[in-house]
C-alpha cells in the first residue's frame, strides 16, 4: 500500500474529473513466444546494448511485442506510451541502464502522460511535469514502455480498481497480483520486463514481489530522491523497484539514490555490493505482530528460509519485537484511514467548482470507506496513533539490539484469489482481511526502515511465497548483501510461471 497522493494531485483542477470505469477483462491464456531477451535482467540487457549487440530500440520493441502478448491476460497496463517509447529508443541513452524498457507505476508522473491513480477521478488526468524521482530513473537511461496499474490512490494490497478492472498474478490468473503495485509485478513476473518501478507505503513494494515470485526491496525513509520531504507527521512512501534479481534492483536503487549532501546520514550505497561474508545473528519471528500464525503453507516456507539461514552460518534465534502490535494495527489503520478522508475532501471540493459525477462515481467504495472509519474515530484519535506509530519506530529500532535482521514471512497467506479483497466488497469486512494479510509489512514503513521480499518458496499449488528481511534504519546495504547470498544460495530468476514470454 502508498500512502495518498499529496493535495496537489488532488486539486488538479474539475478537468481531472471524468468517467473511465471499465467492465473486469476477461482473462485469455496468451500465447507463449520465443524472445531471448525475455529471459535477461536489465543489467544484462543494458550490456548488450552498449556492447551494440543490440539496439535499444530493439529492446524496446521486444518488450512491447512481449507486453502485447500476455496483456489481454493479467490487465497490468494502464496506459501505454510505445510510440514515446520507441522514439526515445532512437535517440539513444546513457546511465546504467541505458535503453533498457521498464513501467513506471501510476501513482508517478511523467509529463504529457496520464496519471489516474487508480481512480476513475482522475481518469483523464494528465500531468505537466515528470517529478524528480522519475527524472533519475530516465537519466538513468530506462525507457518507460507505458504505466502500470495500482489499486485507487495505492489504498490496498491488490490491485482491482473499478477503473481498469483487476489485475491478474502470472502464476495463476485466477489469484491477485497484489498492491499497490500489482501491475508492475505481473509484468515483471510474465517478464515483459526485467524491473519495474514500485513504491512502499504499508507493503505495496514487498507484497506484489512475494506474489510475483520477484525481488522487492525497500528502502530506509530519506534514501531516494524525493521521499521524506512530505509535509506529514510519518512519512510511509518510498520508492524504487521489483525485479527478477537482486542486482537490477540495486543498480536501481543507486540511480534514484539521494546524494551524500542530501542524505548526509547515509552514505550512498555502492553498485558493487557484494554476497554477505560474515555472520548474522537472524531473530526469526513467523508470527504477525499481533500474534496471529501465518498459514501452514506460510510457516512451512519461513521455516525452510530459517533452516537455510542457518546452512549457511548465520546464528538464527526465536525473536519477540519490542512493539505493541495490536496499537501499532489499530494506529496504522487510523493513519491510514485520514488520508482517505483527506482524499474524500478534496474531490468534494474539485466537484464543487465542476461537478460531473456523484463522488460514489469517481471514489472506490474502499476509499469512501476509510473516510467512513476516520470519521467515526472520537476527537484526538488521529495525535494518539501518530504518538504510537512514533513510539513504534523507537520500539523497532531498540530490537536490533540483540539482532542483525529479522526473518518473518512477507505476507499470512499465499496469494489471494482474485475478488477476496476487492475494493466494492463490504467495508469492515474487506479491512479486515487487508490486516490479515498484511501483517508484516507496515511497520517497517513507519520505522522508516530498510525490508526486502526474497522470492525463496512456492506452495504445492505453484503459488509464490516470500521470505521478508528487515533491519535497522540506514543499513540497506546489510539487506543487499544478505540478499546476493541468499539469491546464490537458492537461484530463483529461472523459475517462471505458466504466463510468461
Amino acid at each position: 500500500m502508498k500512502m495518498a497522493i499529496a493535495r496537489r494531485r488532488v486539486l488538479m483542477g474539475a478537468a481531472a474529473l471524468g468517467l473511465g470505469a471499465c467492465a473486469p477483462k476477461a482473462a485469455p491464456v496468451a500465447t507463449k513466444t520465443s524472445d531471448a531477451l525475455g529471459d535477461l535482467d536489465g543489467v544484462a540487457i543494458a550490456a548488450r546494448i552498449r556492447s551494440k549487440d543490440i539496439t535499444a530500440l530493439e529492446a524496446v520493441d521486444a518488450a512491447i511485442a512481449r507486453a502485447d502478448a500476455v496483456e489481454p491476460a493479467i490487465n497490468a497496463i494502464v496506459t501505454k506510451l510505445y510510440d514515446r517509447a520507441r522514439a526515445d529508443a532512437r535517440k539513444g541513452a546513457a546511465g546504467p541502464f541505458a535503453g533498457v524498457p521498464t513501467f513506471i507505476k501510476d501513482l508517478n508522473d511523467i509529463e504529457g502522460a496520464p496519471t489516474k491513480n487508480g481512480s476513475r477521478a482522475f481518469a483523464r488526468n494528465i500531468a505537466k511535469q515528470t517529478e524528480p524521482y522519475v527524472a533519475r530513473l530516465l537519466a538513468a537511461g530506462l525507457i518507460p514502455i507505458g504505466k502500470s496499474t495500482t489499486p485507487e490512490f495505492g489504498f490496498t494490497c491488490t490491485t482491482e480498481p473499478l477503473l481498469t478492472g483487476p489485475t491478474r498474478n502470472p502464476w495463476n490468473l485466477k489469484h491477485s497480483a497484489g498492491g499497490s503495485s500489482g501491475g508492475s509485478g505481473a509484468l515483471v513476473a510474465a517478464r515483459v520486463v526485467p524491473v519495474a518501478h514500485a513504491n512502499d507505503g504499508g507493503g505495496s513494494i514487498r507484497v506484489p514481489a512475494s506474489v510475483n515470485g520477484l525481488f522487492g526491496f525497500k528502502p530506509s525513509r530519506r534514501r531516494m530522491i524525493g521521499d521524506g520531504e512530505r509535509a506529514i507527521p510519518v512519512d510511509l512512501a518510498v520508492n524504487n523497484c521489483v525485479s527478477i534479481s537482486v542486482r537490477d534492483s540495486l543498480a536501481w536503487y543507486c540511480a534514484g539514490e539521494r546524494g551524500a549532501a542530501d542524505a548526509p546520514s547515509y552514505p550512498p550505497l555502492s553498485p558493487n555490493i557484494a554476497p554477505l561474508k560474515r555472520k548474522l545473528r537472524i531473530g526469526y519471528a513467523p508470527n504477525a505482530l499481533t500474534g496471529r500464525a501465518p498459514d501452514p503453507d506460510v510457516l512451512k516456507a519461513v521455516q525452510s528460509a530459517a533452516a537455510l539461514c542457518q546452512s549457511l552460518g548465520h546464528q538464527v534465534t526465536e525473536f519477540k519485537s519490542k512493539v505493541d502490535g495490536p496499537a501499532f494495527a489499530d494506529a496504522f489503520s487510523i493513519y491510514w484511514a485520514s488520508a482517505g478522508a483527506q482524499l474524500v475532501q478534496e474531490v468534494q471540493e474539485v466537484q464543487k467548482m465542476a461537478p460531473r459525477a456523484p463522488i460514489d462515481q469517481l471514489l472506490e467504495p474502499l476509499t469512501l470507506g476509510l473516510a467512513k472509519l476516520y470519521q467515526s474515530k472520537p476527537p484526538g484519535s488521529i495525535e494518539k496513533a501518530i504518538g504510537v506509530l512514533k513510539k513504534a519506530e523507537a520500539d523497532y529500532a531498540a530490537g536490533f539490539d540483540d539482532v542483525d535482521v529479522i526473518l518473518t514471512p512477507t505476507l499470512a497467506i499465499a496469494p489471494l484469489p482474485i475478488g477476496e479483497i476487492a475494493p466494492d466488497r463490504p467495508f469492515d469486512a474487506m479491512w479486515a482481511r487487508v490486516f490479515e494479510y498484511v501483517g508484516y509489512t507496515p511497520l517497517e514503513n513507519a520505522a522508516g526502515a530498510p525490508a526486502m521480499s526474497v522470492p525463496l518458496a512456492w506452495n504445492g499449488a505453484g503459488l509464490p511465497i516470500g521470505i521478508h528481511f528487515t533491519a535497522a534504519k540506514g543499513k540497506d546495504a546489510l539487506l543487499y548483501e544478505l540478499a546476493f547470498q541468499l539469491e546464490q544460495a537458492r537461484p530463483w530468476a529461472k523459475r517462471k510461471p505458466p504466463l510468461a514470454v
